[in-house]
This record gives structure tokens, C-alpha cells and sequence, in this order.
């Protein structure tokens, strides 16, 4: 399981950042885009882009990436994405996504080195594994019933609660939190 910080600045494509931390890093990973409506938030356009990503911490993992590669981090993502608003929703998580997850899973994860972080050398099929199996560990650990929607009418962003009253409810209290509280106040003024 990878258990490290996590988070990430994301990109709104009308202009702007903001910190972004889903609680794991499978859920950071499933947030770098997506399909249908989500397409307008892609940022793994090339091979490289996904390199770029692995590359940073708390993963760290240093490879090269084809294109093929890249395509089957695309289906994991999807996949993950897709089961995290399933628990989140306390539906069933769908067959298809499963299958995909459990497939990822089933290859060998990355191997923790002292001194040099992956044991060498790190392959993507590593990476998608380890990825795979953080978010079969939250899926099936103590905090599967923690896999929270913002509340926010318009953000899709799903994450998993770990504070420890469990009452997280936006994606960031720099944007739909603080988009709420406005609007609250705003209100109240009226």
C-alpha cells in the first residue's frame, strides 16, 4: 500500500489552480482527466506527461512510457474514477471496473528500495499495479465508508474522508468550500 502524502495542485481549464488532496494517491491519479465532460481537465496528453506525473512525490518513480502504456493508465484511471463514485454513491462498484483495477493489480507493484526509493528497473506495469492495489486497499480497509463526493451542486471531485470526525465535505475549502460559505452569506443578506 502506498502510504505517503498526498495531493496535488489541479488545473481549472476557465483559468486558475487550486490543492487538491483526495487522501490517496490512486484518487489523486484518477483526477488527471478523464472522458466525456471530464476531457476538458486531461493533462496526460504524451507519454512524457505521465512520466512527469509518476515522477513527482509521493511516488517519485522514475520511467519511460510508451504510448500503449499510457493508454492502460487511461483505463486504469477511468476505472478508478468509476469506483470511487460508486462507493461514494454506496452503490455497487461496476463489474467492468473491478475487472480492470483487479487486472492492474495482479501485476507486480513497485519494490520499495532504502536508498533509491524503486527498486530498479520501475516499469509502468509497476506503477499501475501499486496504484491498483492502494485503492483495493481503501476500497476493502477501514475507510471504505469514507469515499465522499464534494458536496458542492457542480464538482465532480471525489475523495476519501480520513479526518478523524469524518465530516469532510468539499473537494477544498479554497474553492467549493469557500464558494459555499459565500454563497451562504450572500443569503443571509438578502
Amino acid at each position: 500500500m502506498v502510504s505517503m502524502s498526498t495531493g496535488r495542485q489541479l488545473q481549472d481549464p476557465k483559468g486558475g489552480s487550486f490543492f487538491f488532496d483526495a487522501g490517496a494517491v490512486c484518487l489523486d491519479f484518477a483526477h488527471t482527466g478523464g472522458e466525456g465532460p471530464y476531457a476538458k481537465f486531461e493533462s496526460l496528453h504524451a507519454p512524457s506527461d505521465l512520466e512527469s506525473w509518476l515522477a513527482e512525490p509521493p511516488l517519485s518513480a522514475a520511467l519511460t512510457m510508451t504510448v500503449d502504456e499510457l493508454a492502460a493508465a487511461k483505463t486504469l484511471r477511468q476505472a478508478i474514477w468509476v469506483a470511487a463514485h460508486a462507493q461514494a454513491d454506496g452503490i455497487a462498484l461496476p463489474a467492468d471496473a473491478v475487472a480492470t483495477i483487479n487486472a492492474a493489480a495482479a501485476e507486480p507493484p513497485l519494490i520499495p528500495q532504502l536508498g533509491v526509493g524503486w527498486a530498479p528497473p520501475v516499469q509502468a506495469s509497476q506503477a499501475l499495479s501499486t496504484l491498483a492495489r492502494e485503492m483495493i486497499d481503501l476500497l476493502s480497509g477501514p475507510l471504505a465508508e469514507r469515499f465522499r463526493e464534494c458536496a458542492s451542486d457542480n464538482c465532480p471531485l471525489v475523495f476519501v474522508d480520513a479526518s478523524r470526525p469524518g465530516s469532510r465535505r468539499w473537494c477544498s475549502m479554497e474553492r467549493c468550500g469557500n464558494r459555499n460559505k459565500i454563497r451562504a452569506h450572500r443569503a443571509r443578506q438578502v
